[in-house]
Parts: structure tokens; C-alpha cells; sequence
């Protein structure tokens, strides 16, 4: 089997060392590519390069940057087919939900090139009046970007965009699980006519990524992952100060009021639990069911859980897929008969299936309690806990009663309802009568242990920015 290379200054490179990473199809658990993993040295030598392209890369004029990745946009458009294929494989999404990604990630590609007139300093009032206050927007250098498995094509470009149209160049680290949509973006970057070293994608093992991101030229480092890699990246960090951006782990709330359209909730979160079996930072993760609908709205979750089939999108894309390994799969059966063991109710699921892949039925959890462990921390798959409350106040305070603040949702048709749930939710975002999911043009961040920073918009660009104050006496 043929070992997929490393991408660095505009070359496609083979592996120093025989040491690849497996790259497994899901929904089977059969080993589909091989893909060069990184040495220390190879690593090194990508920053350089990308040291070496930042000073001309950032000399350019924005609207010239943005058209470099204009081209890059296009590419990704006629690659998509390929990329999509592969992105299928490796993640066990449908061919289409796969490119369906591609497409929306070139979307966000141009979103942000359309950012390049827009970058935009400031200018201060003086004390004096023969002066005059200029605060400008500048890039930080090299940017080490930390790649997660789930939306691996979306989340690169939804990092790598902001951070080229401000004139950083970047490092990208993909996930083991999905590195070989990151070697066909590369692709597209070479057919765009991108300069070498502005984009550079390695795998690589966790000791490799640790020499990335201590390396002297590193400014910044932008994760979306756990809360333990955040911990990590922080610790990268202190070797060079470098600035930390980092999307970590999530715990969304749903709060389902007596006056909520409970068919339209019910399809929503359910749509939410069973999308990529699951595995979604904003994904629902608990739900808070009014006293008054709480029968009801777990009659109907009982339901359509229990409806969905599990099994390969490839052959059949109106089933669930599967879990993105082995051993989340395990892991997380095993918390599921945790809480069981706790006193919550099995309603539906719960059950690891025979045969290939890493599949895991929906599995929804009644009777549980504020303090159970599949309440307190992330599950990242296919799996609901349901708590009763009986009143907003109620509602709220379990809600915020956490270490994570990334999304929140509330069902309910009264406007005096969202805007109190608004204005008390400790959380990042705030989703009305629908679930999340991450429009580019506002601002994804999370608060607590949810992250530093964020992505997205406006203020997602200007995290990869650092300002520079000038004071002229005239």
C-alpha cells in the first residue's frame, strides 16, 4: 500500500522514516491509506519555509492575497468530487454530506477573502494637538493550525483562510483519522498557484506536534479539540508566549419550555444526536424538558431514536455512520452503562452492534440527574440524557451548573422567554427554536472551559492579527 506524502514548501514529500499513520474507514475498520507521519527535522524544516514565505506573503497587498485565494477557491470547487471521495472514506460520511463540506468550506474560503479591503485600524484622538494616534492591524508570522477528525476539510480552511488574507503563513497539523482530505486540499493549493511555503500540511505523532509548536517561529496556535489537547496547546504556548486560539470541548443545552413547537424541537435534536453519529462540538448534548412537556417530548425522542438505522453511508446515506474509531465507540458504552448502573433509564439503545465498523445505535437517557457523569462531561456521539425541570430560573441555573460554555438552545415561542434565556445563558452562543450550526459571518467562541478566543466573522479573522500602535508628533 502506497504511503500518502507530506506538503511542505510547495513539494510533495516522501517519508524520512518508516513510521506511517493508518488511516482506517469507519464504517468498515479497514485499513484504506498510509500517510507519511512527520520527523522532528521535517517539521522544522516547514516552519522555516514558512518563515521564509511570511515576509513576502505579508508584503503583498491584501486585495493581492485575495485573489491567491480566489484561485484557491476555484480549485477547491473542481476538486471537490475528489476531495469529497476521500473525505467519505476516511470519515465515514455519505459521498455527499462529504463534498457538501468541500463546497461549504470553499464558501468560507471566500468569505474571508472578501475580508482584504476590510482589515481595518483605527485612528485615536490625542491629548496633544500636535499628534496623532494610529493603531494598525498587523499578522503575527507563522501560524501552527491543529486540525480535528469530524468536519477536517471545513475546520482547515475555516483557520487557514483567516489566517492568509492577513498575511500569516501556515503550519497544518491534520487529525490521524482524516489526513487525507488535507493532502487533496494541498493539491488544489498547488493547481491555485499558491507560493511555497504559505501552506504547509504534515501528520504527524504527537511528540512531532510538540516540536511545531515550540518551534522559535511559531506566534500562534489555533486548536479545535478537547479540553485535555487545550491544555496542551497552553503548554506549547509558554515556551514562546505564543498566542493560543482554541475551540475545546462543548456540553450544549437544550431548554424546551411548555409553550415550545415540540415536533419541530424534537426533529432538530434528533437531527442534531444522529449527524456524523453524533460527533459535533455544538452537537445537543443534555436536554432540559419543562415538567409540563417532558412526557411528551420524550415519548417522541423514544420514537424517532429508536426509528433510526444504523449502518454504511456509502451504500445507504439515510443511515446513521459510525463513530470515528474503536475505541470511542468503547469508550463511550462504557459511560452509557455507567449511568445506567447510577440509576438513569436505558429508554432506547445502548447496545454495541456485531459486526464490521464502529457503529453505536442512538441512545437516549431518561431519569438522570444533574451530578451523573454523562451529564457533567462531553460525549461526542449519539447519545442523550433528558432531565426535568420546573421553572425557567431552574432551567437556567442547570444549564450555566457547568465547566462548558460553547453553544445553548432554546425552544419557546415567546420572545420575553428568548431574551431572558439571552441575557443569563453562560455560553458562547445562544440558538432559538433551532440547533446550532456555526454561520461563518458571526463569531464562534466559547466561554469556561470551552476555549480561548474563536473563529468565525470579523472577530475570528482579527484573532489572527496583533496591533501596532504609532504616535507621530507633527
Amino acid at each position: 500500500m502506497r504511503t500518502e506524502p507530506l506538503f511542505i514548501d510547495g513539494e510533495f514529500v516522501a517519508a524520512a522514516t518508516h513510521d506511517p499513520i493508518e488511516v482506517r474507514d469507519p464504517a468498515t475498520g479497514r485499513v484504506v491509506a498510509h500517510v507519511a507521519s512527520a520527523t522532528h527535522e521535517q517539521a522544522r524544516r516547514a516552519v522555516v519555509a514558512a518563515t521564509r514565505a511570511q515576509v513576502a506573503w505579508s508584503r503583498l497587498p491584501s486585495i493581492e492575497r485575495a485573489r491567491h485565494l480566489h484561485r484557491l477557491v476555484d480549485a477547491l470547487a473542481t476538486r471537490a468530487p475528489r476531495i469529497g471521495a476521500t473525505l467519505a472514506v476516511e470519515s465515514g460520511k455519505s459521498l455527499t454530506e462529504a463534498t457538501n463540506e468541500v463546497l461549504y468550506a470553499a464558501e468560507v474560503t471566500r468569505y474571508h477573502a472578501e475580508w482584504a479591503r476590510r482589515i481595518e485600524g483605527e485612528v485615536i484622538p490625542s491629548d496633544s494637538r500636535d499628534e496623532t494616534i494610529l493603531l494598525q492591524r498587523e499578522p503575527i508570522g507563522v501560524v501552527a493550525c491543529l486540525i480535528p477528525f469530524n468536519y477536517p476539510v471545513y475546520t482547515l480552511l475555516r483557520k487557514v483562510a483567516p489566517a492568509l488574507i492577513t498575511g500569516n503563513t501556515v503550519v497544518v497539523r491534520p487529525s490521524d483519522h482524516t489526513p487525507l482530505s488535507a493532502l487533496e486540499i494541498a493539491r488544489a493549493a498547488v493547481d491555485a498557484g499558491l507560493p511555497p511555503g504559505v501552506l504547509n500540511i504534515l501528520s504527524m505523532r504527537h511528540d512531532v506536534a510538540g516540536t511545531l509548536c515550540t518551534h522559535p517561529a511559531v506566534g500562534m496556535i489555533t486548536l479545535t479539540g478537547s479540553v485535555a489537547a487545550g491544555r496542551a496547546v497552553l503548554e506549547y504556548c509558554k515556551e514562546n508566549i505564543a498566542k493560543p486560539s482554541l475551540e475545546l470541548g462543548g456540553k450544549t443545552p437544550v431548554i424546551v419550555e411548555p409553550d415550545a413547537d415540540l415536533v419541530q424541537a424534537v426533529d432538530a435534536i434528533v437531527a442534531s444526536k444522529t449527524t456524523h453519529c453524533g460527533q459535533l462540538c455544538t452537537a445537543v448534548e443534555r436536554v432540559y424538558a419543562h415538567a409540563k412537556v417532558h412526557d411528551r417530548l420524550l415519548a417522541l425522542l423514544r420514537e424517532r431514536f429508536a426509528a433510526v438505522q444504523i449502518g454504511d453511508r456509502s451504500m445507504d446515506p439515510s443511515r446513521m455512520g459510525p463513530m470515528v474509531s474503536a475505541a470511542a465507540r468503547e469508550a463511550i458504552h462504557t459511560r452509557v452503562m455507567y449511568a445506567v448502573g447510577e440509576g438513569a433509564v436505558l429508554e432506547t439503545g445502548g447496545e454495541l452492534p456485531a459486526g464490521p465498523g464502529y457503529f453505536y445505535p442512538p441512545t437516549l437517557l431518561s431519569g438522570c440527574r444533574q451530578d451523573m457523569d454523562i451529564v457533567r462531561e462531553e460525549l461526542f456521539g449519539p447519545v442523550l440524557p433528558v432531565l426535568r425541570y420546573d421553572s425557567l430560573d431552574e432551567a437556567i441555573a442547570l444549564a450555566n451548573d457547568h465547566q462548558f460554555g460553547l453553544s445553548s438552545v432554546l425552544y419557546s415561542e415567546s420572545y420575553r422567554t428568548a431574551l431572558r434565556v439571552a441575557n443569563r445563558i453562560e455560553a458562547g452562543e445562544l440558538y432559538v427554536n433551532r440547533t446550532p450550526a456555526d454561520p461563518y459571518q458571526g463569531f464562534h467562541a466559547g466561554w469556561k472551559r470551552s476555549g480561548l478566543g474563536g473563529d468565525d466573522g470579523k472577530h475570528g479573522m482579527l484573532e489572527f492579527t496583533q496591533t501596532r500602535l504609532v504616535v507621530m508628533k507633527h
